[in-house]
């Protein structure tokens, strides 16, 4: 997809808005993404300005995809910065709002998520979803391998837990 970009701190302001839409509807859609319900605007704010200092810092990626000009999913690669660790990263929240699912939009972010970890000299990649999940489903087709399960792991926006299921992925 064409649509889809690396964006840089200093890019970040004319699309916080956006970004914010974003995890909002994914957390309303039952996302079980490190929020619970009801997530306030402000607090979905502060989330993204933390990832964009790491963005700053070079300690994370963030990709987004965008469909007339609009933000419609993201997806962000977290650097792994000790010594022992500079081969990985952790694919992190692949968003796409609700009215642009089954558009192929996840997969053109997961595969820019792993060039962007190519061109930043990672050659391991990890990432967690919920168990029973469409994401599950997707990763496994596109070649991840399922390293585990681990049950009651998080609490979905609601408050209920489930498991997760760790990916990795040599590149």
């Amino acid at each position: 997809m064409r649509d889809i970009q690396k964006l840089k701190a200093d890019e970040a302001p004319a699309v916080l808005p956006q970004l914010v839409a974003l995890l909002v509807d994914a957390v309303q859609d039952g996302a079980s993404i490190g929020f619970t319900l009801p997530l306030s605007t402000n607090s979905a704010e502060r989330y993204w300005q933390e990832v964009v200092r790491d963005v700053d810092q070079g300690s994370r990626t963030l990709l987004l995809a965008r469909r007339e000009g609009v933000v419609v999913g993201s997806v962000q690669l977290g650097l792994c910065t000790r010594p022992n660790g500079l081969h990985r990263a952790e694919v992190q929240k692949l968003l796409v709002h609700t009215r642009w699912r089954r558009q192929g939009i996840a997969r053109a972010l997961m595969a820019a998520i792993e060039q962007a970890a190519r061109a930043a000299g990672r050659s391991l990649l990890y990432l967690d979803t919920e168990s029973d999940r469409p994401a599950e489903a997707m990763y496994e087709q596109m070649g991840w391998n399922r390293a585990g399960e681990i049950p009651g792991y998080a609490a979905s926006p609601d408050g209920q837990l489930h498991g997760t299921v760790i990916f990795y992925r040599t590149i």
